[in-house]
């Protein structure tokens, strides 16, 4: 119909042309004719000169008019027809479009090889790869949503801690919710810790294939948050009628459009969502010598923070001589220590390296960072301070490790744990601010960075009213954060006030807990105390049941950080050298920022109110009692 309005506007204005020139011709007629004298026969008007002429056109234009108009009409039901069928056409080639996509994809290399047996260097040589093509076909034509853009309520990026906090404070808020996790690893949602923690002091030597460890109370328990039972199938998410929690893994969000509400994924799926979650983590950063090594170098090296890292250092650990390890904070510290100890009965060399004077030299005032470093030695690691590496090269099937005051190291392997580069691709697409001090995506007090998006975990950097704005890199954090963000997302617009906690065990014998601003170029002041036999995280943890203390320990409330009525015991006096227990305080303008409790385990409700009430403590020995770190 449109196209036969758009050729009547075409043909009007010559039929109308036409019609004027008629009635021109007819008026132009009857004057002529009324000049005609009255004693002229009739028989003349018609066949006379002058009336003759005029009928003659006359005939001429009504023709004309008839044949435009039914030239016109027979194109009009011409081209109707021919709409009609292209869209009956279109309709059918849509409707069968996975059907014969999973047919080319079947049949495209289905090749019949002879009966004495396959030929080489033609299509033969394709037929191993049926079955997988095959597969993905099925999968391709079951899973049709996957091809177009679809809905998702509820969408989290990243498969994190934080993300999964954030799923199930979205399920408690709203039962029916659903909720899909997007995830770029191929692993349901799992806790990290374990990692360079448990994980290494595993007896099982199927650990990497289990992902279960037992606990230092010998509890034993799985990586992941929820068995694969607990999850929905994608597919099934849109038509769950309880709704539930999906997961799409080996999938990575690679553009999101913040105005129209969608997200595009490698591979060129687009999902639009309601309410969305950022929760993307962080990358590990690599030192400038190692990113400009050769291959033979970058191959021999570990970047460690996933589950396959953890599988691929593990096996490095059961097939080499010498591992490296380049860093001294936490996760460098904790990783060497659980390497060290398995070189107790595998003859595994250990080296530390790292630019401060002792472990941990960016966290720990420096008494207690070389006390650390010889407790590091002890489980059997041998350590090199103040080691800035100049330049890493393969040579003789062995790594060189040149530092810049001419010390040469030769190992096997290199992990690098130089800290974590949090994860913000997403922030040129969606048009999101990032930190220019501390990276991560700048939120609000109630983690929104748009009104429909959230950020937590690694990646948000979010304003403390204590302690301004900073980021968090802990599993408390993640938590904590995620399940703020699901309940915000679900509409309760609280702020986040929380004091995230992060903790690290050197083993099982010393372990620490810490909270606020932990900075060694802040003043400190400690106090200590003689460690006994329950001061260590394996005590703690035969008694709470739990090596993931912030699961415990975010759940507690100080209710006051008045000192005790009652009279402290007498004091344990420690030794000068012997930091066994006690509690280091991180001060701001005389106000404490900061608090580590070393050895000293569920007391963080009081540490975290101390820094709340942000006051002044004329003598920081009394606030250390309300840690009853004198205690037997």
């Amino acid at each position: 119909m449109l196209k036969c309005r758009s050729v009547w506007r075409k043909l009007a204005p010559f039929a109308g042309a036409s019609a004027t020139l008629c009635r021109q011709n007819v008026r132009r007629t009857g004057l002529n004719n009324g000049r005609t004298p009255a004693h002229v026969p009739a028989a003349h008007m018609a066949t006379g000169p002058a009336g003759g002429g005029g009928g003659g056109q006359n005939h001429f234009y009504v023709l004309l008019v008839g044949g435009t108009c039914l030239g016109g009409a027979i194109y009009a039901y011409r081209t109707v027809k021919g709409d009609q069928r292209r869209y009956q056409e279109r309709i059918a080639e849509i409707s069968s479009r996975p059907h014969r996509r999973a047919k080319e994809a079947t049949t495209s290399i289905r090749t019949e090889a002879p009966a004495d047996g396959p030929v080489f260097g033609g299509a033969a040589e394709e037929a191993p790869a049926e079955p997988q093509v095959e597969e993905a076909a099925r999968r391709d034509s079951a899973q049709p949503s996957l091809t177009l853009p679809w809905h998702a309520p509820y969408l989290l990026i990243g498969g994190g801690t934080a993300s999964f906090a954030a799923a199930r404070s979205i399920r408690a808020r709203d039962p029916g919710a659903r909720v899909l996790i997007v995830t770029d690893e191929p692993d349901l949602p799992y806790m990290r810790p374990p990692l360079s923690k448990e994980l290494w002091f595993s007896d099982d030597p199927a650990v990497t294939d289990t992902l279960r460890f037992k606990q230092w109370n010998g509890k034993e328990r799985s990586i992941y948050f929820q068995p694969p039972s607990f999850y929905i199938s994608p597919e099934e998410l849109s038509k769950a009628e309880n709704g539930g929690v999906a997961v799409l893994t080996s999938k990575k969000v690679v553009h999101m459009d913040v105005r129209g509400n969608k997200v595009k994924l490698d591979d060129d799926t687009e999902i639009s969502y309601d309410k969305c979650l950022i929760a993307t983590g962080g990358v590990p950063r690599n030192l400038q010598v190692l990113d400009r090594a050769g291959e033979e170098v970058k191959n021999r090296t570990t970047l460690f923070r996933k589950i396959e890292d953890f599988r691929s250092l593990d096996k490095v650990s059961r097939n080499t001589k010498s591992i490296t390890v380049i860093g001294g904070g936490f996760l460098g510290s904790e990783l060497a220590c659980a390497l060290g100890r398995r070189s107790h009965d595998s003859g595994l060399e250990v080296i530390q390296m790292f630019p401060e004077k002792g472990n941990m030299g960016k966290v720990l005032p420096e008494y207690l960072s070389n006390w650390t470093t010889e407790k590091v030695k002890t489980e059997g690691v041998k350590v090199l301070s103040e080691a800035l590496v100049k330049s890493v090269t393969c040579k003789d099937d062995q790594l060189e490790i040149k530092l810049k005051d001419g010390r040469l190291v030769k190992t096997d392997h290199i992990v690098a744990a130089v800290g974590l580069e949090p994860n913000v691709d997403l922030a040129k697409s969606a048009g999101l601010e990032v930190d220019s001090d501390f990276g991560g995506y700048r939120v609000n007090a109630e983690l929104q960075a748009r009104s429909n998006i959230w950020v937590a975990g690694d990646a948000a950097c979010f304003y403390d009213i204590r302690l301004g704005r900073r980021r968090a890199e802990h599993h408390d954090h993640a938590v904590v954060s995620g399940r703020l963000a699901g309940e915000n997302m679900t509409g309760a617009d609280k702020p986040y006030w929380h004091q995230s906690m992060f903790w690290s065990d050197l083993g099982p014998d010393v372990g620490y807990e810490a909270i606020g601003i932990v900075d060694s170029s802040l003043p400190t002041v400690g106090v200590f105390a003689k460690a006994t036999a329950k001061d260590t995280p394996k005590a703690v943890t035969e008694k709470s049941g739990t090596g993931i203390r912030s699961e415990s320990e975010t759940e507690d409330v100080a209710s006051s950080a008045a000192a005790p009525s009652a009279p402290a015991p007498a004091p344990a006096v420690a030794r000068e050298d012997d930091y066994g227990k006690g509690v280091i305080f991180y001060l701001r303008d005389k106000v404490v920022v900061g608090i580590i409790l070393w050895n000293v385990f569920n007391r963080m409700p009081i540490a975290r109110k101390i820094i709340k009430d942000g006051e002044e403590h004329a003598d920081l020995n009394e606030v250390a009692k309300l840690f009853n770190i004198h205690e037997d």
